[in-house]
């Protein structure tokens, strides 16, 4: 994790491994190997994040491609990445790009790790005081590109479903790690600043929309493209074929192994189900090969 910055950060991410560390105390006894940590699904995709070289390289080739898409759509006055959000005349609106923050510019795979390190699951306490701190690295190739991005007069909108109270310590991280935030605008837009703001993402694009030609959308998540991401996995295929014209050309994903809507998806979206029961979903999805 880095350095933490002054004595307020400290104390809140102190309270966040607190918290974390006070939930394993009381949590009921789990399977454990030797005196560690028991088993966790998200350690090898938090693993990953931090130590793949692949990962790196991964989210490199992203933002690579996206450097080129961006000439091109600035060069093309009818390029938008949102067609059915544009008005007549957004042909001459000046150019933006949208970027989701967690896990597509903002790291925060600490935060998973300390997840996997006390055997707990994700909480709003745990997590706020986390986002709150301000204290995510960048992905890889994300600042080069956002950078690059606002030096051609490109407006850089960063849309999270992080709360709006910790919508400061979001920007402050931003800020800090040196990505364009525009004075004057709303450039991060965070759940709850508006009645309308909720998890789906469309009221803000739209939003955005209104003043801008919007050149490309970011994600890691099928939700930072589309507000139907919530289905099943055979309603997410289709959603997925639906919008095969987007992917790779104005609209770019970042690998994220550890979660998303498409974990929930293979158990419902049902979060009232154990740990246990949400693995057994899991399972029941797999395509496996039956060796003769």
């Amino acid at each position: 994790m880095k350095r933490i910055k002054d004595s307020a950060n400290h104390i809140k991410l102190a309270a966040l491994m607190t918290l974390a560390l006070s939930a394993c105390a009381t949590a009921p006894d789990r399977p454990r190997a030797s005196d560690g940590p028991a088993p966790n699904d998200l350690l090898n995709a938090t693993l990953w994040l931090q130590q793949a070289i692949e990962y790196k390289a991964t989210a490199d080739s992203v933002y690579a491609l996206a450097h080129l898409r961006l000439d091109e759509a600035l060069n093309d006055p009818t390029w938008t990445a949102l067609p059915d959000d544009q008005k007549p005349g957004y042909e001459a609106l000046p150019p933006a790009i949208i970027l989701d923050a967690d896990e597509t510019v903002l790291d925060n795979s600490p935060y998973q790790a300390l997840l996997v390190e006390t055997d707990q699951t994700y909480s709003n306490e745990t997590w706020t005081a986390w986002a709150g701190a301000g204290e995510a690295d960048a992905v890889p190739g994300s600042l080069a590109f956002t950078r690059a991005a606002a030096a051609k007069g490109v407006t850089v909108f960063y849309v999270t479903n992080r709360n709006a109270d910790v919508d400061e310590g979001t920007t402050r991280n931003l800020k800090d790690l040196g990505f364009p935030v525009k004075d004057g605008i709303n450039a991060v837009m965070t759940v709850g600043e508006k009645p309308e703001w909720t998890s789906k993402k469309g009221t803000r694009r739209a939003a955005i929309a209104a003043d801008y030609r919007v050149l490309m959308l970011f994600g890691d998540n099928l939700g930072d493209f589309v507000d139907d991401y919530k289905g099943s996995p055979a309603a997410r295929q289709k959603v997925y074929v639906t919008n095969a014209h987007h992917w790779g050309r104005d609209w770019l994903v970042l690998p994220n192994p550890g979660y998303g809507s498409w974990e929930s998806s293979a158990f419902g979206n049902d979060y009232s189900l154990t740990r246990e029961q949400q693995r057994a979903r899991k399972l029941e999805q797999l395509k496996s090969w039956t060796p003769e």
